[in-house]
């Protein structure tokens, strides 16, 4: 028995602010995550000898013990005392570092897959739950669409978004989370707001996106200026982007920048564009973007319906 080709979507952060912090250390967010189509893919085959084993592309020098994908079916084993294994595969196509909630989403698209797999029956809240052991990002994989977040990133409200398409730049810098969320520099007292005023920000905004991309986002990225003061090439993609007539979000802590655009054709344009200026080197982009994609705004997670509720 297998799973093959099974997809761990990217998320972005349509906005994120950071309203406080708990006694344990902990950031207390609002934020909304969307799903995009920028997708790692990993396969998984039946073990009978109760062995997590991994081949393909990882983080180079990443220990077994240290992988998200393998502690996620270890976490699972744990919680339900199955004796299967399973032998995992993937291929990385979202990168580290980049805002983007890669590691995150392979352990959620592992947990997903293996309860299948394993026929081990746990429910969406449980899985949830299971998911928010391995790292705040996990449970919104789990959780299966697009969503308002708060508290430390873990409690979700559903969303209902407008189709958009994305220009996602990877700058060639990665940012480690922690790093950014433990700077003295961060903004950590933001006004906490409700779901209707994001909502309703996105129904009245709409008409503010031109064939250059959305004009205006709603509030901001608390991270951005920790990030762009300490991360140059990150603040020059910005920069950079800024400069082409686009309006450009850090997605998460960064590295990777997003545009929001109404149509999967004009994201494309302006995707052409970027590669053929990087592919150039024309006045050294490539020391400013190392890679672009265009991708569609997903309303659910791939797997969403894997899952009973």
């Amino acid at each position: 028995m297998a799973l093959h080709d099974v997809p761990a979507p990217a998320k972005i952060n349509l906005f994120l602010h950071v309203t406080g912090r708990r006694p344990d250390g902990y950031h207390l967010l609002e934020t909304a995550f969307r799903f995009i189509d920028l997708c790692d893919m990993l396969s998984f085959d039946l073990r009978r000898d109760g062995a997590i084993e991994r081949e393909g592309e990882h983080l180079p020098g990443l220990a077994a013990e240290d992988d998200l994908v393998v502690r996620a079916a270890r976490a699972l084993q744990r919680a339900t005392g199955t004796s299967l294994g399973a032998q995992i595969r993937y291929e990385k196509i979202i990168p580290s570092g980049g805002g983007l909630g890669g590691g995150s989403s392979d352990a959620a698209t592992t947990l997903i897959a293996l309860n299948r797999l394993w026929n081990t029956g746990l429910d969406r809240r449980q899985l949830m739950q299971l998911a928010l052991l391995l790292g705040a990002d996990v449970p919104v994989f789990i959780y299966g669409q697009a969503a308002f977040a708060t508290g430390i990133g873990e409690t979700f409200q559903p969303l209902s978004l407008p189709e958009r398409a994305y220009l996602v730049v990877q700058p060639p810098q990665s940012v480690p989370t922690g790093e950014v969320f433990s700077s003295p520099n961060l903004t950590r007292d933001s006004e906490s707001v409700r779901i209707t005023v994001f909502t309703d920000w996105q129904k009245e905004n709409a008409p503010t996106c031109t064939a250059s991309g959305c004009t205006g986002y709603f509030g901001r990225n608390d991270l951005e200026p920790v990030v762009f003061a300490s991360y140059p090439r990150v603040a020059a993609a910005h920069e950079w982007l800024a400069g082409l007539g686009l309006n450009a979000r850090m997605s998460g802590s960064g590295a990777c920048l997003f545009v929001e655009f109404v149509t999967f054709e004009q994201a494309a344009m302006q995707h052409r564009k970027i590669i053929g200026k990087i592919a150039s080197r024309e006045n050294d982009d490539a020391a400013v973007a190392k890679d672009a994609w265009v991708c569609h705004g997903l309303p659910d997670h791939p797997l969403r319906y894997w899952i009973s509720s």
